[in-house]
């Protein structure tokens, strides 16, 4: 019992991985669809939003949906609700590298059950591949994928409203 209560104490305490973004004051705002919007960070891990979500899994430029407004306004819902979001740019890439680095985002996602978890490709970022979650980012230059799991587990949930689905 101990042990389990141990385990229950250090999930609640463990530390937030990646670099710290800071987030607005008004970041709970839900703005009409629509509304211009600007972020501190690219991507943005948090801010003023849209009052929809995005779908979670993975996405590449022809299976994105099309939706009214700015893309990032409904992604940071999901993170304020506590996703997880993988930007990847394959513009930075050659074809194969692309190739491989869409595989092993699924295989990360997939062994989660794509719970919480967004993949989506985002040309103007400047590195292959940044991870956010509700104020924290982690950018690789190359796939690493424990870093990335410790990314999910650390962060996860970690946002204002964690028990939204």
């Amino acid at each position: 019992i101990l042990g389990i209560l141990g385990y229950l104490a250090w999930l609640g305490a463990k530390p937030e991985s990646g670099q710290v973004v800071a987030i607005p004051a008004d970041y709970q705002t839900h703005v009409e669809i629509g509304t211009l919007l600007t972020y501190p960070s690219n991507p943005p891990a948090g801010g003023r939003h849209y009052g929809q979500e995005f779908d979670k899994g993975f996405f590449d430029e022809a299976s994105l949906p099309s939706r009214p407004g700015d893309l990032d306004g409904y992604l940071v819902h999901n993170l304020e609700d506590g996703y997880v979001i993988f930007w990847y740019n394959c513009a930075k890439l050659d074809e194969t590298a692309c190739t491989n680095l869409k595989s092993q985002i699924k295989t990360v996602m997939d062994a989660k059950n794509n719970f919480k978890l967004i993949a989506v490709p985002r040309k103007s970022i400047d590195a292959p591949l940044v991870m956010t979650s509700w104020g924290r980012r982690q950018r690789f230059e190359q796939f690493d994928a424990g870093l990335a799991r410790a990314f999910i587990e650390n962060n996860l949930n970690h946002s204002p409203e964690p028990n939204a689905e």
